[in-house]
């Protein structure tokens, strides 16, 4: 079940939670990523919110929103980088991905596999993914105010089932929103001690959603090795009467 994007923008830009959110998943992925220098950056779902920093060195920047979700421009102000796209058919060039970012895209799927296929199609060589995902187990996955309250939750072990089920290698992860998802002034204020705290303790356990880094498997060739043979002199005619050089 895809959010609406307009319900989307409203909660990232214009409420001070989704600001709160949008720091504490960000600040995670840039440590996993600190740059994108000449390289092509896509995003699916709405994860406009964690493209901003790649801006000025990737060589591209793409954020692709499916179309039972609807796109909003973006960024606000300068040229036009988000695109309306059917969920597993993508106008990109096979393997012309370097980096993808998915957020709000794996949880609300309704097929995950196909998903997962036109992500891998576009990834190039030593592509890399990540995936942010609602925890099944954390706070955030419990309460409809954010738009983590819908969708399909994960435990960190079945994400990364998935993961290799669907042609990727998890490498590494993380956690983010380790504050609980209110509204009030003090929890957003103490937020920030709360992400300090929470990335301290545990690194999947208490926070609100996984980050989780994956690489591209690229598979062996199918089918039989062909073997190749020399061509070696064979004894078949040892033995044999050689033929006389006098005539009969």
């Amino acid at each position: 079940m895809h959010l609406d994007v307009l319900d989307l923008r409203n909660f990232y830009y214009r409420t001070q939670l989704g600001r709160v959110a949008q720091r504490a998943i960000r600040d995670q992925v840039v440590s996993l990523w600190p740059e994108a220098k000449a390289q092509t950056v896509v995003g699916y779902g709405f994860a406009v919110p964690l493209l901003r920093p790649y801006l000025a060195d990737a060589r591209r920047v793409m954020a692709l929103m499916p179309g039972a979700q609807g796109v909003a421009p973006w960024p606000a102000g300068g040229p036009n980088h988000s695109v309306l796209v059917e969920e597993t058919l993508w106008p990109v060039t096979t393997g012309m991905v370097d980096k993808l970012v998915c957020l709000h895209g794996l949880d609300t799927t309704d097929d995950p596999a196909r998903l997962l296929g036109e992500m891998h199609r576009v990834l190039g060589p030593g592509g890399r993914a990540v995936f942010i995902v609602p925890n099944r187990a954390g706070l955030w996955a419990r309460r409809d105010v954010t738009p983590f309250g819908f969708g399909r939750p994960y435990s960190l072990s079945q994400l990364e089932a998935l993961l290799r089920n669907n042609g990727f290698v998890p490498e590494r992860h993380l956690a983010a929103l380790f504050s609980p998802p209110s509204h009030r002034r003090f929890w957003v204020k103490s937020s920030n001690f709360w992400e300090r705290t929470g990335r301290r303790i545990s690194s999947y356990l208490a926070g609100g959603v996984f980050i989780v880094e994956a690489s591209k498997r690229v598979y062996a060739p199918g089918g039989d090795a062909q073997r190749v043979r020399s061509r070696q002199r064979r004894p078949v005619l040892e033995g044999a009467v050689q033929p006389g050089v006098e005539p009969a």
